[in-house]
């Protein structure tokens, strides 16, 4: 029976936050059952070798716990609820949230259990094979989340389409003309804003040295979350909407031909992010409208934005007069 595609949105969602919130849930009632034979130091961090080398007290696992899923089930929210319903590879994207929370999970149980009846944390011991079990474990998870997700009535995969229509904007002689526009990507914000949860519970137990690289990255990723793209008299740039840098810039003298179409992120460019694949590359945030741009050697650049039919236009006209200066 088919569903809505509001229903079908509703259900992926759910679907997508359900593994987070269930090891979330058995790794709290592992807590709550073992409490009283956990020392009051607890080893949250093991070396190579499993011997502990980090320690926090006993709230501080409930606190983690509640970042980190709360955090992971946020992005696969955000991801099931912009995701294109009709593009291969949207069940693989959530089924690599099962293994996410799978291993997670896992992860957080095991580093209880290592705890168990000993006296003080520094005596726990997390073998590295509990790795293996580990990834065994988010393997099982994956296989159960897809069994599910193909349960769901999605829409059936719709090939990408064809170049757009060339367009060209009038511009009278010696007319100047430019286009910008901010390009912002919901999921690269929610996954930023993930990170930096997680990064301050990390502070908050562990304090600013293993809680660097995750405020580092929640911060570089929301401040590349919002691409500012621009055509004028230099060409097409993309850069960060507060930051100059990285910036990718195609000039007129590049340009073959630019149109607007729409674009699949995950069939067509394998994600989100900047993105390379055999003959194109693109600042791809989204799936949706896109402006497409040929380039002089014949390999294609797309930036997802709204209002690329304008945009391409212009970059066209542009390109023609610099052809014939």
């Amino acid at each position: 029976m088919k569903v809505s595609m509001n229903r079908a949105r509703y259900q992926l969602v759910a679907v997508a936050v359900l593994p987070f919130l269930l090891a979330l849930a058995v790794d709290l009632l592992l807590f709550a059952a073992l409490h009283d034979r956990l020392p009051t130091r607890l080893a949250t961090h093991f070396d190579g070798g499993g011997a502990a080398d980090g320690y926090a007290d006993r709230s501080a696992y409930v606190t983690v716990n509640l970042g980190l899923a709360g955090g992971l089930a946020a992005v696969w929210a955000i991801i099931a609820a912009t995701a294109d319903l009709a593009v291969r590879g949207t069940r693989r994207l959530l089924g690599a949230g099962y293994a996410t929370a799978g291993l997670t999970g896992y992860v957080m149980a095991a580093a209880l259990y290592a705890n168990l009846d000993v006296a003080d944390g520094g005596a726990a011991r997390l073998p590295l094979w509990q790795l293996a079990a580990g990834l065994a474990v988010a393997a099982l998870a994956a296989a159960a989340g897809t069994l599910l997700l193909r349960r769901l009535d999605l829409p059936a995969y719709v090939p990408p389409p064809g170049p757009g229509r060339v367009e060209r904007l009038d511009l009278a002689e010696g007319e100047v003309a430019g286009w910008a526009r901010r390009a912002p990507s919901r999921t690269l914000c929610a996954a930023g804003v993930a990170l930096l949860v997680f990064g301050g519970a990390l502070t908050y137990v562990y304090g600013w040295g293993r809680a660097a690289a995750p405020l580092a990255c929640g911060l570089l990723i929301l401040v590349c979350s919002c691409p500012y793209v621009t055509v004028d008299r230099h060409g097409l740039t993309t850069r960060p909407t507060v930051l100059p840098w990285p910036r990718v810039r195609i000039p007129l003298t590049d340009v073959d031909r630019a149109v607007s179409r729409e674009v699949k992120a995950l069939s067509e460019y394998g994600g989100w992010g900047y993105r390379v694949r055999p003959g194109r590359s693109g600042l791809i945030l989204r799936s949706g409208e896109a402006i497409v741009v040929r380039r002089t050697g014949g390999r294609e650049f797309a930036v997802t934005v709204s209002d690329s039919a304008t945009a391409a236009a212009l970059l066209n006209t542009l390109a023609e007069r610099a052809a014939v200066r």
